[in-house]
This record gives C-alpha cells, structure tokens and sequence, in this order.
C-alpha cells in the first residue's frame, strides 16, 4: 500500500471494525525514525492508513515494509497486475483490510469492477493476467509448494523468470500485510469490502 497510485486517498472514508489490538501511532505524535518514516508516506500519498500507523509500532516493520513496496512498485510487473495479486491473496487469506485498501489503489490505477471482482476469485478476462493470478493463488494455499507445472504454466502463459519472481515476491508482501492485520485487527479506514458470505476470518 506504499505506492504512489495511493495519491487523492483524501476522499476515503473511515470505518470502524473490531476493537484493534495493537496501538495505531498517531503520526502527530509520532518521534525519531517512526515519525520520519510516517511524514514521508503522508508527503507521498497524502495520508497515513491505519496499516502503516500500527507498523509504525515498529519502525523497522514499517521501514522494511516500505522498502519491499516500493522495490516492487519499480519493478518488472504493472500497478494493476501488483493489485489483482494483492487482491487475489486478500481475498484467499480473508483479510479485510489488505481487500478493502486494494480494492481502492485497484480503481486509482484503473482497474473497473468486473477486474476488481475477478480478481478475488484469480480470473480475468485476459489469459495471461489470469495465469499469474492463480499462480498466485495456489502459492497462497499450498504455502509456496506449486507443482512443476504450476511453474510451467505461468512460463508458457509468457512469464520470464525474472516476472515470476516478482509474482512470488508481491505475494509474500501481501501474506505479511494479510497476517499482520489478522493479529492487529487494524481498523479499516478505506471504503469497507466485505470478505465473501462464509469467508469471515
């Protein structure tokens, strides 16, 4: 969510959810490093989310997740393929948070509803965006142990090596976001999408 596809995140709207379990740093309040890191994400994205304030807790959590997002944001794969692997890996590990923040970043880097939709389930109506969404998806549920032709399959949709590494990498990313608001229960504070009838962590 350190991206700066983020930007105009002003008109989002605040929502209160479970009882948070670990304090959020109000930025005002903030001293040393974590204050540092926390001005330079408001003068990025023009707003602090509750993510990085409960981060902040730890400002190497928050510095070292700063750092693997943006590495990636300036890396081999597209802003709306970065977002439907966030979403396809919110939407497997339940998160509602990391789902409802995406799904926001996701319309800022214009992806439209269906692409938003499908993307929770890994499908699109491009083939090869799809191929990398459920490569995804099966990383997430098999814990990283994919079939040889799991490889082979996102290979022959058009992946190199190197693309493939970085789908590896924005999935780890977004399993670290996804478990650290499971035990925080970070308060949304983007427009709230419900996790699926069912799928309620």
């Amino acid at each position: 969510m350190a991206d700066e596809s983020i930007a105009n995140t002003n008109e989002l709207t605040g929502e209160e959810n479970t009882m948070p379990r670990l304090n959020a740093i109000d930025p005002k309040e903030a001293t040393g490093k974590a204050k540092e890191l926390l001005d330079g994400v408001k003068t990025k994205i023009g707003m602090v989310p509750n993510l990085m304030r409960t981060f902040a807790n730890s400002p190497a959590a928050l510095e070292g997740y700063l750092n693997f997002s943006g590495a990636l944001s300036g890396g081999l794969l597209s802003a709306k393929l970065r977002e439907q692997i966030a979403l396809t890996v919110a939407d497997a590990n339940n998160c509602e948070y990391c789902l409802s923040a995406h799904t926001a970043i996701g319309k800022m880097v214009g992806l439209n509803e269906n692409e938003l939709v499908a993307s929770r389930r890994a499908g699109s109506s491009d083939a090869k965006i799809e191929a990398a969404l459920k490569f995804a998806h099966q990383i997430v549920i098999k814990r990283g142990e994919v079939t040889d032709s799991e490889v082979q399959a996102v290979r022959v949709a058009g992946y190199n090596d190197g693309e493939i590494t970085e789908i590896i990498a924005n999935v780890a990313l977004n399993i670290f976001t996804n478990y650290f608001n499971h035990v925080a229960q970070t308060v949304v504070d983007f427009p709230k999408v419900a996790l699926a009838a069912g799928k309620a962590s």
